[in-house]
This record gives C-alpha cells, structure tokens and sequence, in this order.
C-alpha cells in the first residue's frame, strides 16, 4: 500500500523536475458511470479485476477461464455493439475533457495530493485495524 503512495508521489516529484509528463485522459461523468458499472458488475460476480483475472489466468484457475474469459468477451462485445447509441445518449454527458483535480479546483496539485494520500493512509489503516 505504502508503496504505491508514495509512487504517487513521485510521478509528481518527477514531473516538477520535468522528468515525466502526465497525460490525462478526457473523461465525462456518463463515461465514468458506464465504465464503472461494468467493472463492478464484472468485479462483483466474479471477484476479480482485470490485473488479478490475468494472474488468474497464468495459474490455471478454472472460474477465469470459464467465467471471466467468456464474461470479457461477451461484455467487450456487447459495449461494442451498443457503442454508437451509448456515445449519442450517455458516455459524453457531463464531459469535462482533460482536466485533473488540482486545475478543477484551482490550486497547487499538493493541495490535493498530500491530504489524499494521508486520507488513504488513515483509511487503509483503519480496515486493517479493524479485522476486516
């Protein structure tokens, strides 16, 4: 956990030294929405996301191959074959191209990125400590 915060971080470190560059993608709330609940929806029946279903896959597990293959399939095709009356009616409502949330808010990207990661941190601890 602490790992990737602090690799956060440093993505940012690496950028002020102009290292790195950052490219956000443009997103809109319907897109958001649309791509969220596929992934939960898959994520939620199945128990995987799609890194750990690859693992899954290297390891042989019987349930990735016969229900998140086929379900990534089906679900690619299915997005694809809806694509052009999602693009028209909800992916593009609410957009806000690619914009990121320190420039939505107007300040210094610590401002956003210090809280975050302590307010990660406190979560995080807090399930742990809690047994969950």
């Amino acid at each position: 956990m602490l790992k990737t915060l602090h690799q956060s971080k440093g993505i940012h470190l690496l950028r002020m030294a102009g290292m790195v560059a950052l490219h956000p993608k443009p997103g809109s709330i319907g897109s958001s929405l649309v791509g969220g609940l596929i992934f939960g929806v898959g994520f939620g029946i199945l128990g995987y996301c799609p890194g750990t279903m690859a693992g899954a896959v290297g390891e042989g597990s019987l349930d990735v191959l016969f229900g998140g293959i086929p379900g990534v399939l089906i679900g690619t095709g299915l997005f694809a074959k809806f694509y052009p009356v999602l693009e028209k009616k909800i992916l593009n409502v609410g957009y806000f191209g690619e914009v990121t949330f320190p420039q939505l808010l107007k300040v210094n990207q610590w401002w956003v990125i210090v809280p975050t990661v302590i307010g990660i941190s406190a979560l995080l601890f807090a399930i742990e400590m809690s047994g969950f």
